[in-house]
C-alpha cells in the first residue's frame, strides 16, 4: 500500500510541475503607444534645431511627416489585447491531473495484472539457475529453513529431495517438520516411514511400520503404506500374510496404476501365482510368443473358465482360481462379481461355502 501511495504522489507531482503555468495569471502585455513615441521624436527634433543640429526646414519636413504619422496612429481604431481565459486553463490542469490517472488505472486493470500475489521470498532466492547443481540449490533452501526453520512449505519440498539423494536421516527430520507445520496426512506419514525404513537399509523397523500404520489409519487406500507393510511382513517371515495384503492392493487397484508391477513381482516373489495357473503344455506354448499374444491367452483361459463355472458351478476350486484371475488382471467389477456368483452357485452346500469362504480370506477377501 505504501508502495502505490508512493508512485500516487509522484505522478500528481509531475503532472503539477507541467499544469502549474497553465494556471497562472497572464501579466497584461505593455504593447507601448504611438502617440507617445511621436511626441517624443517631435520634442526631438526641436531639441536637435535648437543645438543646431539639422536646419530650419529639415525640422519642419520632419514636423509634417511625423504629425500625419501621429494623427493616422490617433485616428486608427485599435482592437484589444487578447485576455487569456484563466479558468478555463485551470480546468484544463484538473482535469488533466485527474484524467489521465483515471485512464492509467483503466488501461492498467484489463492489460495488467493488479491481483497477482507476490512471488514468495524463498522461491525468488532458489529460483534454479543453468549452471547451479542439485546440491547448491538443497544447500540454499536449508540455509533459508535453518533462518526460517516454521516455513512448513520448504520442508515439504525439501524432504523428497533428501531421499532422491539418499540423506535418510535428514529426510526424515525433514519429514517430521513438514508434518509439525503443515499438518498430518496420509501421503506424509507413508513417505515418512519411508524414509526411515531407508535410513535403516531398507528394513521396516517398528517406527517405520508405527507410520505406515498411521498412514493407514488416515486413508485405508494408502497404496505406498500397504505395501511397505506387506513388505514388513515378508521380512518377519510371515510370506502368507505378505500375499494377503498385497492381493488385496492388486484387487483395489485400477488397472493403469504404475505400482501394479511392483507389486505383482513382489506378490510372486512369496509364492503369490501373478497369473492364473497354466498347466505344463500352455506353458511350453506360451514361451516363444510375444507378451500381447500371452496376455490375450490367458485373458481367453480365464473367460473360458467363467464360461465352465457357469455350467458348473460346484468348483470350489476353479471358483477361487477364477477370483485370483482377476485381481491380478485389476478387474475389480468382475472380482466382485465372481464373488456373488460363487456364493450363489454352492449357497446350498454348507461344506463347499465353508471351503469357499476360507479360500476368499487366504486370498486377503471377506470370506
Amino acid at each position: 500500500m505504501t508502495l502505490w501511495f508512493v508512485f500516487a504522489l509522484m505522478t500528481a507531482a509531475a503532472i503539477f510541475a507541467v499544469l502549474w503555468p497553465l494556471g497562472r495569471r497572464g501579466r497584461p502585455q505593455n504593447d507601448g503607444s504611438e502617440s507617445n513615441v511621436y511626441q517624443d521624436q517631435l520634442a526631438e527634433i526641436d531639441r536637435d534645431l535648437a543645438a543646431g543640429l539639422i536646419g530650419s526646414a529639415e525640422a519642419a519636413a520632419a514636423r509634417v511627416e511625423i504629425s500625419r504619422r501621429l494623427l493616422a496612429a490617433v485616428d486608427s481604431p485599435r482592437e484589444p489585447p487578447v485576455a487569456s481565459n484563466t479558468r478555463l486553463r485551470r480546468t484544463a490542469a484538473v482535469i488533466a491531473m485527474v484524467g489521465l490517472p483515471i485512464v492509467a488505472v483503466a488501461l492498467y486493470l484489463p492489460l495488467g495484472s493488479p491481483r497477482l500475489g507476490d512471488f514468495p521470498l524463498a522461491e525468488r532466492s532458489f529460483a534454479p539457475g543453468a549452471n547451479q547443481s542439485l546440491d547448491n540449490l538443497v544447500a540454499q533452501v536449508e540455509a533459508h529453513l535453518e533462518k526460517n526453520p516454521t516455513d512448513g512449505r520448504g520442508w515439504n519440498v525439501l524432504a523428497p529431495v533428501l531421499v532422491r539423494l539418499g540423506r535418510y536421516d535428514d529426510a526424515v527430520r525433514a519429514y517430521r517438520n513438514s508434518i509439525n507445520y503443515n499438518g498430518e496426512t496420509a501421503g506424509r506419514r507413508a513417505d515418512l516411514g519411508e524414509a526411515i525404513a531407508g535410513a535403516a537399509g531398507g528394513v521396516i523397523t517398528s517406527e517405520a511400520k508405527a507410520e505406515f500404520e498411521h498412514a493407514l489409519a488416515l486413508d485405508a487406500d494408502d497404496a505406498k503404506a500397504s505395501y511397505f507393510l506387506g513388505l514388513a511382513a515378508e521380512q518377519d517371515g510371515r510370506a502368507a500374510d505378505a500375499a494377503s495384503i498385497w492381493r488385496v492392493m492388486l484387487a483395489k487397484a485400477p488397472p493403469a496404476a504404475p505400482w501394479r508391477p511392483l507389486v505383482a513381482a513382489a506378490l510372486a516373489r512369496v509364492g503369490g501365482p501373478a497369473v492364473p495357473a497354466l498347466s505344463d503344455d500352455t506353458m511350453a506354448a506360451a514361451k516363444d510368443m510375444s507378451e500381447a499374444d500371452r496376455g490375450a491367452m490367458i485373458k481367453g483361459m480365464v473367460e473360458r473358465l467363467a464360461g465352465r463355472l457357469k455350467q458348473n458351478g460346484d468348483d470350489v476350486e476353479g471358483w477361487l482360481r477364477l477370483v485370483r484371475a482377476y485381481m491380478v488382471m485389476g478387474d475389480r467389477d468382475k472380482v466382485k462379481n465372481a464373488l456373488t456368483d460363487a456364493r450363489q452357485a454352492v449357497a446350498n452346500d454348507s461344506e463347499r461355502l465353508r471351503q469357499l469362504n476360507e479360500g476368499l480370506k487366504n486370498l486377503g477377501l471377506d470370506g
